[in-house]
């Protein structure tokens, strides 16, 4: 059983899809959340109910990832009603698919502003508030950084850019005993990806056939791979990156 007790988490995008099978995860083992939203504040504080429901320690912290006075304040916040923050997990994201030809620069402007710059704002902040002993930031990619899905350009290279900026930062901030790693999720059910349409019968029979595990990858699969990595049995583990994707590359 991963074991957080004691430690306190910041997650980006917390409150619904991924990032609450994220939040559930790191509180299940322990850990108090703050859980960050942009916009929905509703699911946000329905992952915290449930989260103080089933005894755990939880809050909502409100920020834009891609605005520097957002992100100070998220950490104030989550400072003040929890403890310095020794845990950030980057899951906030945004996405849309279309051909590379179609892609609009104020698309290109909105991904990479959330996707990567607000990745370097939330790991600058966490570094100048984390504790004397270090800690441990996890990053979400996509299993896509491998498969390389027609359509995925713009997405997919966002997250080539976070993959690269973990192993980067792994050497980077060792020295502060601070272990950065990422996740890169296959195809999940998700709110979100529901919405976009992209799970339905055709979708999912495909990925199930190309899956080893021979399934549709759930929001808690991920939360596992993050708190595991998180953890103090992964302490030997920084610039690494875990495909939690049943296989699927």
């Amino acid at each position: 059983m991963v074991d957080l007790n004691g430690r306190v988490a910041l997650v980006t995008g917390g409150g619904k899809g991924i990032g609450r099978g994220i939040s559930s995860a790191l509180a299940a083992a322990g850990a108090a959340v703050a859980v960050n939203y942009a916009a929905d504040r509703p699911a946000a504080e329905a992952a915290v109910a449930s989260i103080v429901g089933n005894g755990g320690r939880a809050v909502t912290v409100a920020g834009d990832v891609g605005s520097p006075d957002d992100v100070e304040r998220m950490f104030q916040q989550a400072n003040a009603a929890l403890g310095p923050v020794d845990t950030l997990v980057n899951n906030a994201a945004v996405y849309s698919f279309q051909p590379f030809e179609d892609v609009t620069p104020s698309e290109f402007d909105r991904q990479y502003r959330t996707n990567v710059l607000g990745v370097f704002l939330t790991c600058q902040t966490f570094v100048k508030q984390v504790p004397e002993g270090g800690g441990s930031i996890v990053n979400i990619s996509t299993s896509d950084i491998s498969s390389n899905t027609p359509g995925s350009a713009l997405y997919t290279s966002t997250k080539g850019a976070l993959t690269t900026l973990t192993r980067v930062l792994a050497n980077e901030l060792g020295p502060q005993n601070i272990r950065v790693n990422a996740v890169a999720p296959g195809a999940t059910d998700t709110e979100g990806a529901r919405a976009l349409g992209l799970i339905n019968d055709e979708n999912v029979a495909r990925v199930v056939a190309t899956t080893p595990l021979g399934r549709l990858g759930q929001a808690g699969d991920v939360g596992s791979a993050v708190a595991l990595l998180a953890s103090q049995d992964a302490a030997w583990i920084t610039g690494d990156v875990v495909f939690a994707s049943g296989g699927l590359r």
